[in-house]
């Protein structure tokens, strides 16, 4: 069935009323019709079982025969501080993070992030960025929207986070697994990853002495679009939210 995040006010009582961007997706992309059966999502952790009914140019109107919670959130609430990565990186991450199950991404400018992005160019492309999040949102059974924050600066983000892991190729010591047991047990976890040129050793610097913990996923060396994604699935697992 079709899942589609919608603006609470679509939704009143057992009535729905779609339009805009959405009815011209159901109706001439498509082609669903009268009698078919859509998932409708509020972004409040609810999904409405709505049948169509009648059509008109620009609107569809509709019934809510099931509501309920949706089972596609983590219990676990993930940030995902990620350098900031060339374009179709960074939209890898977006996506398939969201897939996962990460609750936020904040774009991270760090000192060895591609020399040509700023806090300006990165809020040029935020509209496409939340377009790529809600699609695959859809797609993977989320019942929220994760969040995507204002990019900010290296410095700015571990002097608000509090305890969090940062993910160094330099550490050889602790592991993830280890750092959860011991640093996050349970509750929210904060995850930085550096961009291509990874993170510097005054930035590692830094983070431990905000309360940082440098982590490392091993003797394999993870690109920068692949090692937040696999933090944040091991990170799932141990919490018992992903493998069943």
């Amino acid at each position: 069935m079709h899942r589609f995040f919608v603006r609470p006010e679509v939704v009143v009582g057992e009535q729905v009323s779609i339009d805009g961007e959405l009815a011209h997706q159901l109706i001439n992309v498509l082609r669903l019709a009268q009698g078919d059966r859509v998932l409708l999502l509020d972004d409040s952790g609810w999904e409405y079982q709505v049948e169509l009914g009648r059509f008109d140019a620009k609107r569809i109107a509709g019934r809510v025969l099931q509501k309920g919670p949706s089972r596609g959130e983590p219990a676990t609430s993930i940030v995902l501080y990620q350098g900031l990565l060339k374009a179709n990186k960074f939209e890898y991450v977006l996506q398939k993070g969201t897939e996962v199950g990460i609750a936020a991404f904040v774009p991270l400018i760090c000192r060895r992030s591609v020399p040509d992005i700023s806090a300006e160019s990165v809020r040029s492309k935020v509209a496409r960025w939340r377009k790529i999040v809600q699609e695959a949102a859809e797609q993977s059974g989320r019942g929220r929207l994760p969040e995507l924050r204002e990019p900010c600066s290296f410095e700015e983000a571990v002097g608000v986070q509090g305890m969090f892991l940062l993910l160094w190729e330099g550490e050889g010591e602790t592991g993830l697994k280890e750092a959860l047991r011991r640093h996050a047990p349970g509750g929210p976890v904060g995850l930085f990853v550096g961009p291509e040129g990874g993170f510097t050793a005054e930035e590692v610097a830094l983070a431990r002495a905000q309360g940082g913990v440098a982590v490392t996923l091993g003797k394999r060396t993870l690109r920068a679009e692949t090692a937040g994604l696999v933090a944040a699935s091991i990170v799932l697992f141990e919490r018992g939210e992903l493998g069943g």
